[in-house]
């Protein structure tokens, strides 16, 4: 097969060692971690939350274009406005904090010149420059209107009949998807993190999004940013998980090729 940007092995003089992982405790983390939708009057420390948001940014992403943005609601104010927004519910009401995750599909264009930057100071191969320069605004460009998204989606049909072919995103709804999917990993992030220091979390659905990209606009201009979740966060009370978990049979979901 011949060789491209996306499979030829570049020749760096760079390597990372991957430090000792107690596996027991990571597997705590996971298994307690639970929807909680009460909690107690303690705190979180600022500190705290920093680095749970610090965290969040660690979370692999589509072509590091990180297309993510963390919305922390401390003031009084903002945080009666989230709540009402997330229609009262006792998750948001009782939290400590509440985190709004959104996804970005327009904040790629100054992150893709961001990383062309770090990539010419580093001296990066030929090939990791040429992907940001050439394929990423390809890739991720839809032009105006959606015609350049259009065209790629024809171009890709019959480009497809040949050989495989990356089939999105063509257009502005795939490229909403592609940003949930990348917001969505760090909202991972964030509620192992918070688990992992001894805090509770609950994933938050249940809003009204126009609410809650009003609250954001106070603070950001919001053209191409959507609501992945809202996020509370604390410490969780006696009666803050409402019953045992339920998986069905894992057999349902995995299976092997």
């Amino acid at each position: 097969m011949k060789e491209s940007i996306l499979t030829k092995i570049p020749d760096i003089d760079y390597s990372e060692s991957a430090p000792q992982i107690n596996s027991d405790e990571f597997d705590k983390v996971v298994t307690s971690r639970r929807s909680v939708r009460v909690y107690t009057d303690e705190t979180i420390p600022v500190e705290v939350m920093r680095k749970v948001l610090h965290h969040a940014t660690l979370a692999p992403n589509s072509s590091n274009l990180q297309s993510w943005k963390f919305c922390w609601v401390r003031s009084p104010e903002a945080k009666k406005s989230c709540i009402k927004a997330c229609l009262g519910q006792s998750a948001a009401r009782t939290a400590a904090e509440l985190i709004i995750v959104l996804a970005d599909t327009k904040g790629w264009k100054k992150v893709r010149q961001q990383m062309l930057e770090q990539l010419k100071a580093q001296d990066a191969p030929y090939g990791a420059v040429t992907y940001y320069k050439k394929i990423v605004p390809l890739a991720y460009g839809q032009g105006p209107l959606g015609l350049k998204g259009l065209l790629k989606k024809v171009a890709i049909f019959f480009l497809g009949l040949w050989k495989p072919t990356p089939r999105g995103p063509t257009g502005h709804s795939d490229m909403k998807v592609w940003a949930h999917k990348t917001a969505a990993l760090a909202c991972q992030n964030i509620m192992l993190s918070l688990r992992a220091q001894g805090y509770d979390s609950c994933p938050m659905e249940g809003f009204d999004e126009k609410l809650i990209l009003d609250l954001v606009a106070k603070n950001q201009p919001t053209a191409g940013l959507s609501v992945c979740m809202v996020i509370s966060a604390g410490k969780r009370a006696t009666n803050g998980i409402y019953g045992p978990q339920i998986r069905m049979d894992a057999g349902q979901f995995i299976s092997e090729i």
